[in-house]
């Protein structure tokens, strides 16, 4: 699908019905548009969808946030209290919004490195995550610092080898079906990592056990500096699978995004095995902060998805056009927004960096420690 037509489906009207007793409008019953979603061996997901006025404010909120803070990782990088790696997710808001508001605090996502929008949705504090980015106490590794390599209870992220989450996706998936947990794991991975060897050894297994797992492409066009028909001889993503059923999704659609994962979950907790999504969006920015994202597409293409395809511009519209929301109440998110990114960024700031010795911590189960660690050098070490 090509990009023109991939920004067209996003903002074609789509019917939307508000029912309440009251003057204000509660239930927003939404009709997807009909582009929204293509299915393999499987139907595709309704494109009927009910939504409270209050879950759509979550949304934008929540996109609106993801947005400011990832702003904030880009200053903060640029002016070097960021350093090494560091992989923005603008303009992928509505995967991670839509993803999390239809899950419980039992389903599980795995990803890569690309994680702080899910860090934030899995509950992890602004402060938290922009403090783990500087490598300060207040990261949410634990209070260590560290560069977002987080575990908390439902999610498990920041794996630097890539498509490596995607195997663990399938092993968190038999834990939960052994356990017999009626709640699913997204692994998600990108276009990049689609053809590793490792990503097709996770459905196998699988499928032979008809794990609870969601297999997620985030397919955001290019792995790396790579167009992904150079690198994938299909690029239909959600079909690679084979015997997995998939769905292709307009990711840049946040309403769409909700309504195939409600989708998927319930499809794999009610015992029909894995399924397969591709979550087709756009990301603005390079593959990193050290890329310009320029050398291998036009400015002009960047412009075109953010003018006509933004997952916030849509769903913006879409609760005015219907009278959801006021343009001042969505101006009075969008000023909070920034001044809780912004109270966030000094928080951080002010965090210490960790103390040498953290270091050392948690690289042996207490009581299987080693006498002596090497260091750089043969006659550098820590002794226990």
């Amino acid at each position: 699908m090509s990009l023109s037509k991939v920004a067209a489906k996003a903002f074609m009207p789509s019917a939307v019905r508000t029912f309440a007793s009251s003057a204000v409008a509660r239930d927003v019953n939404i009709t997807l548009h009909p582009q929204s979603f293509e299915a393999y061996k499987c139907d595709a997901p309704s494109l009927e969808l009910t939504l409270k006025k209050e879950e759509l404010v979550h949304m934008y909120n929540s996109m609106v946030t993801m947005r400011r803070m990832e702003m904030a990782s880009d200053a903060l990088y640029k002016a070097k209290l960021i350093r090494g790696f560091c992989h923005l997710c603008t303009g992928q808001e509505a995967v991670a919004v839509g993803m999390e508001t239809a899950l419980t605090e039992k389903d599980k996502i795995i990803t890569a490195y690309r994680c702080h929008g899910f860090t934030y949705m899995r509950g992890g504090s602004i402060t938290s995550i922009l403090a783990e980015l500087l490598g300060r106490k207040a990261g949410i590794s634990g209070g260590k610092g560290g560069s977002m390599h987080m575990f908390t209870p439902n999610f498990f992220g920041g794996n630097g080898i890539v498509g490596a989450q995607v195997p663990l996706g399938a092993g968190i998936a038999f834990a939960q079906k052994y356990l017999g947990e009626k709640a699913a794991t997204f692994a998600l991975y990108g276009d990049g990592a689609s053809n590793q060897g490792q990503v097709f050894e996770a459905y196998n297994m699988a499928k032979l056990w008809d794990l609870p797992c969601v297999f997620v492409c985030e397919n955001n066009r290019y792995g790396m500096g790579t167009a992904a028909n150079r690198s994938s001889a299909n690029t239909s993503y959600f079909k690679r699978g084979d015997y997995i059923p998939g769905v292709k999704v307009n990711g840049m659609d946040v309403l769409a995004v909700h309504q195939a994962v409600a989708y998927a979950k319930e499809w794999t907790v009610s015992g029909k095995g894995p399924l397969l999504l591709e979550m087709e969006t756009y990301r603005y920015g390079g593959h990193s902060m050290s890329d310009p994202g320029t050398t291998y597409r036009t400015r002009e293409e960047i412009q075109h998805m953010r003018s006509n395809n933004d997952p916030i511009t849509g769903l913006k519209q879409r609760m005015l056009d219907f009278g959801v929301v006021t343009e001042e109440e969505l101006k009075a998110i969008d000023k909070a927004a920034r001044a809780e990114v912004d109270k966030a960024v000094e928080e951080s700031k002010a965090s210490p960096e960790p103390d040498v010795d953290q270091l050392f911590t948690q690289i042996y189960i207490k009581g299987t420690e080693v006498p002596h660690i090497r260091g750089r050098e043969p006659e550098e070490g820590i002794r226990f």
